[in-house]
């Protein structure tokens, strides 16, 4: 039992480390504060691998609905050719930004502004689009900010209004350090975003090439490996109805009653697992609280 316990863990681990790139300590500098704090709500959210998956594929449905974020993200990121590789860039730029000390994550999200500023074109029909365009960062975020909460409570533990416009607001000191300086900061706002950008978004079939690559890419563990199918169809489940419609994922995509309960059963799991050398557990010792601080609450 031992031995099948640290080998989930191992493999749990290697979910946040990109290959041929060092390791990143979340456990240093000792004492640093992050930009969220260890009660809030979104170090509880973040530390669950599960929501994790399912929130970060349905803010992409969100995304890719965009015409100008999804020529930005399928023209200059490796989506593409290397997906596994640029799922784990992009839930470690999540973690540093949640977990990491502050001067770590100023730094990172600095760096990610400067590339972004090289992100520039035009859209199949003639749109121009820049990466740091306040507009398209404020979507971005407001994509990540609904996927992340809405997986966690739909499949980890139900959250409640409060808990809910709390996310929301804890996300403003980092999405201003991105840029995005108009993004939702509660759940009412999010709503209103969402409302507002519905007559901009169309459906394209990149949506669905990126549905198949989350499906075919060996991204989680192999023995999770079967649940990556339900995974995927728990984030259209929680895609809003009319995102759904508009890109054009139909009932072929709901998730069924039995999936729904095995991803319930993963999230839970998951929630009560602290696994050393993770971003959640390390942060937390960071701060001098006891590693399986989150995992108590």
């Amino acid at each position: 039992m031992a031995a099948d316990a640290g080998r989930i863990a191992s493999l749990i681990r290697r979910l946040y480390q990109i290959e041929g790139e060092p390791r990143l300590d979340f456990r240093r500098p000792a004492g640093e504060p992050a930009l969220a704090a260890p009660d809030s709500v979104s170090w509880r959210v973040f530390k669950n691998p599960i929501a994790l998956f399912v929130g970060g594929v349905a803010a992409v449905i969100l995304e890719l609905a965009e015409p100008r974020v999804r020529t930005g993200v399928w023209e200059h990121s490796s989506f593409r050719t290397d997906p596994l590789r640029r799922l784990k860039r992009t839930g470690l730029a999540a973690m540093v930004t949640v977990y990491g000390a502050r001067s770590a994550a100023e730094a990172m999200i600095a760096g990610v502004r400067r590339m972004h500023d090289r992100v520039t074109g035009d859209t199949p029909a003639g749109a121009a689009y820049q990466a740091n365009d306040v507009a398209l960062l404020d979507w971005v975020q407001a994509t990540a900010s609904f996927g992340f909460l809405e997986a966690y409570h739909a499949y980890v533990r139900p959250l409640d209004a409060a808990d809910r416009d709390r996310f929301y607001a804890e996300a403003a000191p980092a999405a201003v350090l991105y840029g995005a300086v108009g993004a939702p900061a509660s759940a009412a706002e999010w709503e209103a975003r969402l409302a507002a950008m519905l007559p901009n978004l169309e459906r394209h079939e990149i949506v669905l090439e990126f549905l198949d690559l989350m499906r075919k890419t060996a991204i989680l563990p192999v023995p999770l490996r079967g649940l990556q199918g339900a995974l995927i169809r728990a984030a259209v489940a929680i895609t809003p109805p009319p995102v759904r419609e508009v890109v054009g994922l139909g009932a072929e995509w709901d998730l069924g009653p039995i999936e729904g309960r095995l991803v319930r059963l993963a999230g839970a799991a998951a929630d009560r697992l602290p696994v050393k050398g993770t971003p959640a557990v390390e942060a937390c010792l960071r701060m001098g609280l006891p590693g399986d601080y989150l995992y108590r609450r």
